[in-house]
């Protein structure tokens, strides 16, 4: 049927190799708000949770950091936890992508924009 028209036939299986790509690009970046990390400071005394996004979604802090005489402690945890949930958020992102990108066949160091 496409005999003819020469690479016509690979470019359109290309053409349809990219839409699906687009497509699944979109529902990663959908999934990448429902996936949560948890970032956490003090052995367990802040916990920052986010999403694969990395947008900040819950804190919970344990009461004893709350010491007047040690207030620049308890918020360099609250910061040290929140910083480890963006790694961790940073880090399950590009997981996600990886898995996709093998998924599609695509080498493994490609980059995709987000």
């Amino acid at each position: 049927m496409f005999k003819g028209l020469g690479g016509l036939g690979d470019m359109g299986k290309m053409m349809a190799k990219a839409q699906e790509m687009q497509s699944k690009m979109a529902e990663l970046q959908e999934n990448l708000h429902t996936i949560t990390v948890v970032g956490e400071s003090g052995a367990g005394l802040v916990k920052a949770t986010s999403t694969a996004k990395g947008e900040l979604t819950a804190l919970d802090i344990d009461p004893s950091i709350f010491n007047s005489d040690d207030k620049e402690v308890a918020e360099d945890l609250i910061l040290a936890a929140i910083k480890d949930a963006q790694m961790k958020a940073s880090e399950r992102s590009q997981e996600e992508v990886q898995k996709l990108t093998s998924e599609m066949g695509l080498p493994a160091d490609m980059k995709l924009p987000f």
